[in-house]
């Protein structure tokens, strides 16, 4: 009697997946899980600023006279190096002011938005060991990084489509086909910055690191933007902003550029899928240095480990914000000769100040904005150093609870004060030379640190929400958020003056060499003092979390 003998098929051991995209779509359910509340605060929040924004045009500019004063304002080097190249100022509509001063704003916080979104549910998936666990399943190579920008993507053509439905009701004068354009426009620099986000996560092994690299990236799109803009235009067709804005939509209303930033979106997937390929899960093209088997003296305090952790970061920050005060210093000595040249608007400007004064304190604003983000983030590592289980070991030790958070809280304040001095130095040195202006050094440098007041204040609203309700840390982005709105578009909307003085930013001196705000810095102070007291309470009486 003999035995069947089983084939080779049958021996061979089951497949554990089907393709690399098997299990994208349960990957996409997931994500919108998790990011239920994260999305749509996102999409709400751009939405509702551009459609909010666009009634008040008629309101603050209601004649062609007042139109054209605006477009006079726009042309010249320094606007233009902030806002991009200004289209149809011959006859200035509601439509060319909209995209003129608006999109490119849209379009960096769309870029940002997808960077921070890809790199979340891609490369911090695998630091923190899910993505490993997925895997072990029926879970394709590609799935995670198809599905994550898929819902980026997503969010990016929801936010086109929406801005081109809703701002047509908001403003009359906005056709449909131009506003279509002008979502379209702004949903492919996000489209682009997803295809970096999913990049930069194949890079390095850490989140921060390659959120970082993403950043850099878009820092680099605004500043080849800028320059090519000012007197270089080949350059502005090498970023994705550049593209966006040469729609001329609202002018002329051409669709063809965003032909490049789809190719360069789909060159940047197909890109990191291949690198996905060829490298092991939790690895990055980027391998870290492995370090000392012995820790140096400085890392036997929580002072000195979190100087450690964070002096990448303070690192990054702080050579972009040098650089970023060089570059427009260097920009002073065209806004005066433009201004001795142009008597429109020395009659616009009357005497409401000097047109270098208002230039140099949107840039020392925008320098305190950067050194405030950095706070934030600071801090939120803080809280992401208790989510991963590293602060438990630290703490099992003779450290205080107090100890331990204070040591992340003096890098968050010191750094965002070394910051200030760096991009103020660099402002104040290529202003003062550009101008021959040795006064404007101590002006500028003075502005730069009356800046601090109000970012240790939103540093410390961060401290609060992590002692007192460590999951809402993310809710002090708010506060800064409102900062940007107020100081960026402040001159635009001709906002009430107490809209100004609640920012913690404004509160204290909007001009280089104004008088200092000796209350508002004082109520700043207070009030920071309280909320790191706060914080530190919290966190020393409640029970550490993981989630």
């Amino acid at each position: 009697m003999t035995t069947a003998q089983p084939s080779p098929r049958q021996h061979a051991a089951p497949r554990s997946g089907g393709t690399t995209l098997t299990g994208t779509v349960t990957l996409i359910r997931f994500i919108l899980r998790r990011d239920r509340v994260r999305l749509p605060i996102w999409i709400g929040a751009i939405v509702l600023l551009v459609v909010g924004s666009l009634p008040t045009f008629p309101e603050t500019y209601p004649t062609q006279a007042d139109r054209q004063a605006r477009a006079e304002l726009l042309d010249n080097p320094a606007t233009v190096a902030l806002t991009g190249p200004a289209y149809g100022t011959d006859d200035y509509t509601f439509g060319a002011m909209t995209a003129n001063e608006l999109l490119l704003w849209v379009a960096i916080t769309m870029g940002l938005m997808s960077i921070l979104l890809m790199v979340r549910h891609t490369r911090a998936e695998e630091e923190t060991g899910r993505t490993e666990l997925l895997r072990a399943g029926v879970l394709g190579r590609h799935a995670g990084t198809t599905a994550a920008f898929t819902v980026v993507a997503g969010a990016n053509v929801l936010i086109g489509l929406l801005l081109g439905v809703l701002m047509p009701s908001a403003l009359d004068e906005l056709s449909v086909s131009s506003s279509l354009l002008f979502g379209a426009a702004v949903a492919s620099v996000g489209l682009v910055f997803a295809g970096v986000g999913a990049l930069t996560a194949q890079v390095t092994e850490h989140a921060r690191a390659a959120s970082g690299l993403g950043v850099a990236v878009l820092g680099a799109a605004f500043s080849l933007r800028a320059i090519g803009d000012v007197g270089a235009e080949a350059l502005s067709w090498l970023s994705p902003i550049g593209w966006a804005q040469r729609t001329k939509v609202y002018v002329d209303d051409r669709w063809w550029p965003l032909l490049i930033a789809l190719a360069v979106t789909a060159l940047l997937v197909a890109v990191a899928y291949a690198t996905t390929s060829r490298r092991d899960v939790g690895a990055g093209l980027v391998q870290a240095r492995p370090g000392s088997p012995r820790a140096g003296a400085r890392l036997s305090s929580p002072l000195g480990l979190a100087l450690r952790l964070q002096r990448g970061g303070l690192i990054g920050w702080g050579a972009g914000l040098i650089v970023f005060g060089l570059a427009y210093g260097s920009l002073a000595s065209s806004i005066e000769e433009f201004v001795s040249d142009n008597s429109t608007l020395q009659d616009v400007l009357g005497d409401a100040g000097t047109l270098i004064d208002g230039f140099m304190a949107l840039v020392v604003q925008m320098l305190a904005l950067l050194a405030a983000a950095y706070g934030l983030t600071a801090v939120v590592r803080l809280r992401n150093e208790e989510t991963a289980g590293r602060a438990e070991p630290v703490l099992a030790t003779a450290v205080s609870r107090v100890r331990f958070a204070a040591s992340h809280l003096v890098i968050a304040m010191g750094g965002s004060l070394l910051l200030m001095l760096g991009g103020g130095l660099g402002l104040a040195l290529t202003a003062s030379l550009a101008l021959d202006d040795g006064s404007m050094f101590g002006k500028l440098l003075g502005a730069s640190v009356a800046h601090m007041p109000g970012i240790w204040l939103i540093t410390a609203v961060a401290v609060a929400l992590v002692g007192l309700v460590p999951h809402l840390v993310h809710l002090s982005w708010i506060v800064l958020t409102y900062a940007v709105i107020v100081g960026m578009l402040a001159g635009f909307f001709q906002f009430p003056d107490w809209v100004m003085k609640i920012s913690p930013l404004d509160a204290a001196s909007p001009l280089p060499g104004g008088d200092l705000g000796t209350v508002a810095v004082v109520i700043m102070g207070v009030l920071a003092v309280a909320l790191i007291w706060i914080g530190l309470l919290g966190f020393r009486r409640r029970d550490l979390t993981t989630t």
